[in-house]
C-alpha cells in the first residue's frame, strides 16, 4: 500500500491484526486522553514504505495519558503491570504527560497532544487512539510530512539540543529502515 496521508496511516494500522490488539487492550484501561504513540506508529509506517514482510521488533509501545490529578510514577507501573496481565508478550511503557514534563525541565504539559509535541523527533510524535465511538484517531502535532517522507528532524524542543543527537546516534534507525535520511 502507497502511504501518502493521515488516512492512509489510520488504514494500515486498522488493517494490521497485532496492532488493533494492542490498540484495545490499552483501551481497556480507560485512561484520561490516552494515546500509543511514538515508534508503535513510526516503525509500522517505515516497515510499509520499505516493503518488509515482517514487522520489526518494538522495544517497547509507549501508551501515554494525560492525569494531572494522579501525577506518581507507581501508578504507571501499576498500568504497565495490569497490561501485562492482559499481554505479557508486549514489552508495554506507561507515562503519564502530567508528570514528564520534569523529565524535560519544561513548563508543565497541558495534554496528552502537549507531551507529543514535546517529543524528541517530529517523525515520532504522533499517536493513535480509539475515539468514544470505538474509531481510530491520528494525532500527529507536526504532521505526517516528514515520517512519511522517512525523515528525521527534530521538534522545536529539541532544535539544537545534545539530547536530539545522542538519540540519534543511540537508534540507529537507518541500520533498520535504510531509506531513512537523518537532519
Amino acid at each position: 500500500m502507497k502511504l501518502s496521508n493521515e488516512q492512509d496511516i489510520v488504514e494500515v494500522i486498522s488493517n494490521d491484526q497485532w496492532m488493533m490488539k494492542v490498540i484495545r487492550l490499552a483501551a481497556t484501561l480507560g485512561l484520561p486522553d490516552w494515546w500509543i504513540c511514538a515508534g508503535f506508529i513510526r516503525s509500522k509506517v517505515w516497515d510499509e514504505l520499505h516493503g518488509f514482510s515482517e514487522k520489526t521488533i518494538l522495544p517497547d509501545v509507549d501508551v501515554i495519558y494525560f492525569d494531572f490529578k494522579n501525577p506518581e510514577e507507581y501508578i504507571e507501573k501499576f498500568y504497565e503491570k495490569e497490561l501485562m496481565k492482559l499481554d505479557p508478550t508486549i514489552p508495554w511503557s506507561v507515562k503519564n504527560q502530567a508528570r514528564m514534563h520534569k523529565l524535560n525541565k519544561a513548563e508543565p504539559y497541558k495534554s496528552s497532544m502537549d507531551g507529543m509535541s514535546k517529543f524528541p523527533e517530529t517523525a515520532t510524535a504522533i499517536g493513535i487512539t480509539l475515539d468514544e465511538k470505538g474509531e481510530l484517531r491520528l494525532c500527529a502535532p507536526y504532521g505526517v510530512g516528514d515520517l512519511l517522507a522517512m525523515k528525521i528532524c527534530p521538534t522545536p524542543s529539541f532544535k539544537e539540543s545534545q539530547i536530539y543527537l545522542d538519540r540519534v546516534k543511540r537508534k540507529k534507525w537507518s541500520a533498520t529502515w535504510r531509506l531513512v535520511n537523518v537532519e
